[in-house]
């Protein structure tokens, strides 16, 4: 029996996409070899890049002026990527510290050149999102944002326009609502959430900024470089690419409108169990900046923790304990969350009301 896996990360996928991913283990198509054996120099490959970035493409609503590329690396390689290329001593990079992942960020981009710190709530423990710059500098090389907040269950709802590139890590919303990534000049997702198993990140790039390079990089580290390489410079991850290209038809199928309205049906559900809980309480109390897609939570006692989590282990529930720097809970309800899960967990929780 599955398990209903409320992880951050690696997170759950749909079980049809589970079940075409392992037929592919066994053989890709008619090509008598496994995926995890296909060249990534390959015919078979080349049409799995294609189609995904056709599908990311039309998912988001851009154009041809805009660059998809499948990296290795995660989130962290584009914190460090992202101020190599475009960050200097000479062209600072504005960033909005609203959690642990922006906090990282913007450390990295120290090592690259001078950082501006536009917006924080650090001093709030992140628990609520800092106020958005009223403005920001002309001079600055970016401005970079993470639209969720996975840890302490924060979320932009509303971006606004900004005079410099925007750049946004939405490695843990993405493709979860309707959204304008036309306001983007990059944006970025590692897979492990919303979008297919760890191992590749999905970077959307405008092509005009890869004008903007600063500085000469190793092709592995250039934007440019891999655009120009249609993400196979190196031996690809084939693999994950196909699984994302899977997630990627999943969500086209399902359809953006009604993953949106489900996913607001989930929160909805828990918040409101949470909100008229004695046992429970939400991290965030700010209802405009709660998270769609982490929902994390604390209990009054140590003894209440420990008996809830023994609770959900004993009805099949996994990955609800929050992140080790926080405590508590964490529900990520990710679109792959059905709604029948988010159900069943509440009426664990109405049990210690």
């Amino acid at each position: 029996m599955r398990k209903l896996n409320f992880n951050a990360g690696p997170a759950t996928l749909p079980e049809s996409v589970l079940q075409e991913a392992a037929r592919a283990v066994l053989e890709y198509k008619d090509t008598g070899i496994s995926i995890l054996e296909l060249s990534h120099r390959s015919k078979e490959f080349a049409d799995i890049v294609a189609e995904s970035k056709l599908l990311v493409k039309e998912l988001c609503g851009l154009d041809d002026s805009y660059e998809v590329v499948w990296m290795h690396g995660g989130g962290r390689m584009q914190f460090a990527m992202i101020p190599m290329n475009f960050a200097s001593e000479h062209n600072a990079a504005g960033y909005i510290d609203s959690g642990h992942w922006s906090e990282e960020a913007l450390e990295y981009a120290a090592f690259y050149g001078d950082v501006q710190i536009l917006a924080t709530s650090k001093d709030d423990n992140y628990s609520r999102l800092p106020h958005w710059p009223s403005s920001v500098p002309d001079r600055l090389a970016y401005l970079h944002f993470t639209t969720n907040n996975t840890i302490c269950g924060t979320q932009w709802h509303h971006i606004p326009a900004t005079n410099v590139p925007l750049i946004a890590d939405m490695s843990s919303d993405i493709f979860s609502m309707r959204h304008n990534y036309t306001n983007y000049s990059l944006f970025y997702a590692a897979a492990q959430k919303n979008v297919g198993a760890a191992g590749v990140a999905l970077v959307v790039i405008r092509k005009d900024m890869l004008k903007r390079i600063v500085r000469p990089l190793p092709p592995m580290l250039n934007y440019k470089q891999q655009a120009h390489e249609n993400s196979i410079l190196n031996t690809a991850n084939v693999s994950g690419v196909y699984t994302s290209l899977l997630m990627l038809r999943w969500i086209k199928e399902k359809g953006i409108d009604a993953i949106e309205k489900e996913n607001k049906e989930k929160a909805a559900l828990l918040y409101d169990a949470l909100d008229n809980s004695k046992t429970f309480t939400p991290t965030v109390t700010e209802r405009s900046h709660r998270s769609l897609m982490n929902v994390c939570f604390t209990a009054d006692t140590p003894e209440h923790e420990k008996e809830f989590l023994a609770l959900c282990a004993q009805n099949n529930i996994t990955g609800i304990k929050g992140h080790r720097s926080v405590g508590g809970f964490r529900a990520s309800l990710y679109n792959a969350i059905p709604l029948a899960a988010v159900e069943k967990l509440v009426q664990l929780i109405k049990t210690n009301p």
